[in-house]
């Protein structure tokens, strides 16, 4: 089930998939891009013409809706909305450890207790 937590890149608090949800989210985004490949080989494409013809992340981006209630534009901010990126909340400030070895908080400068 989808968390929220504090998202380095977008800056504010963002639905976090779990592992069985980006799987979902995930094989949908592989699918996006093959589609996009194959444009790509099939008329001789540019990435950026393809991308004027062939729409990314469509189906993820539902998905992700689907699972979070939440309406996210950036099929890009997908590939970090997932919890098991970030590391454990900070026992200062709250905010997520940026990955699950931090030993340092980058919003506060606190230092990770040893366990």
């Amino acid at each position: 089930m989808a968390r929220n937590l504090y998202c380095w890149r977008c800056r504010t608090d963002v639905p976090m998939l779990d592992e069985a949800e980006w799987a979902q989210v995930s094989a949908l985004l592989a699918v996006s891009i093959a589609r996009l490949q194959e444009y790509r080989l099939v008329h001789a494409a540019s990435l950026p013409e393809a991308m004027r013809h062939v729409v990314v992340g469509r189906e993820a981006l539902a998905k992700y809706r689907e699972f979070t209630g939440y309406d996210e534009a950036n099929v890009n901010a997908l590939q970090h909305h997932r919890a098991s990126l970030y590391g454990p909340p900070c026992a200062a400030c709250g905010k997520p450890l940026r990955t699950p070895r931090a030993k340092l908080c980058a919003a506060c400068g606190a230092v990770k207790e040893p366990a």
